[in-house]
């Protein structure tokens, strides 16, 4: 059975998939739940002895993460990434999220990245300000790279209705390194939370084939 590992962004937790992974049925689907490490090479050991030859689907930064991954020689089926950062490609990606962080602390900064569907509850406990601020650090130091050749099908996914700095940035990621890009239908950056009707499809649709 073809494995799917979820993998779920900052000021979050598993729990952002459960709406998504009914959507999946007949493939073998594990929501993780970080360590939260703030450490970009342990965040990404971590989930690479998660993701041994499976697919891996990953949102906000779970995406950067799995974007990350796809650069090693980590054997990967392949991976859908919603909206990842993308470092010095697009320097300002992050800044009004970082802005919330100092004005409201981690509930402004969820807000401001995920929008009004996110609640304290889909953090299942992550709210500790300086786990925030370890992992606010990482995914704004994050760089980009090439996908390996052992990564499989790496698809960038933006939504619709995000605004335009995110599809400029998965925009760059295909310009500078040929990453597949696609837009999710309907969507913003929550893509897999309130959207996961059009998200499962492109999943779907890239898995399966």
């Amino acid at each position: 059975m073809t494995r799917v590992v979820l993998v779920h962004g900052a000021a979050t937790s598993a729990r952002v998939w459960e709406r998504l992974t009914p959507l999946l049925p007949g493939w073998d689907v594990t929501a993780v739940t970080r360590p939260r490490t703030g450490d970009l090479d342990r965040e990404v050991a971590w989930l690479a002895d998660r993701a041994e030859g499976a697919w891996v689907v990953g949102m906000s930064g779970g995406a950067t993460l799995g974007l990350a991954l796809a650069s090693t020689e980590t054997h990967l089926l392949g991976a859908v990434l919603h909206e990842p950062a993308v470092g010095s490609l697009a320097p300002g990606l992050l800044r009004p999220m970082a802005a919330a962080f100092e004005q409201g602390g981690t509930e402004a900064f969820a807000q401001a990245l995920y929008g009004r569907s996110w609640s304290a509850a889909l953090a299942a406990g992550a709210l500790d300000e300086e786990v925030t601020a370890r992992e606010l650090a990482m995914f704004r130091g994050f760089e980009p790279g090439p996908p390996s050749a052992s990564s499989g099908r790496v698809l960038v996914t933006v939504g619709s209705q995000s605004p335009q700095p995110r599809h400029d940035a998965a925009a760059a990621l295909r310009a500078r390194f040929g990453y597949d890009v696609a837009v999710v239908p309907d969507a913003g950056h929550f893509a897999a939370y309130d959207a996961p009707e059009a998200f499962a499809t492109i999943v779907c649709s890239v898995a399966e084939h």
